[in-house]
């Protein structure tokens, strides 16, 4: 479950903003995950308590707003939504699809005490 290793690195951003901002305690944390990242929201939530237990985040509410797959045919421009990767173009059947978002994972927004 890679999910962990990633909530790792959330807690590292968060911690780090902690230090700089000044804050000593975090209740929300948003996440923006996009839906070809395969990141799966359900490990994160499974995960997200474990993780941040003995942080400045301990306690706080996860938030994750899924980001749709959207992309560029590169052959004939067609913007398109996207559902999974390695998909042709709807209008032209290329596979010259440009994904233009849907692959990331940020921290979208902390609300800090």
């Amino acid at each position: 479950m890679h999910e962990l290793s990633l909530l790792e690195d959330v807690l590292s951003i968060i911690e780090d903003n902690a230090d700089s901002q000044g804050y000593t305690s975090v209740k929300k944390v948003c996440l923006e995950i996009g839906a070809l990242s395969c990141v799966e929201p359900e490990a994160l939530r499974f995960g997200f308590d474990i993780v941040m237990k003995n942080s400045v985040a301990v306690g706080a509410i996860l938030d994750i707003v899924t980001v749709p797959g959207q992309a560029i045919c590169q052959q004939c421009g067609c913007e398109t939504d996207v559902f999974e990767l390695h998909t042709p173009c709807p209008d032209c059947q290329s596979f010259s699809l440009d994904i233009q978002s849907g692959l990331e994972m940020r921290v979208r927004d902390l609300i800090v005490n």
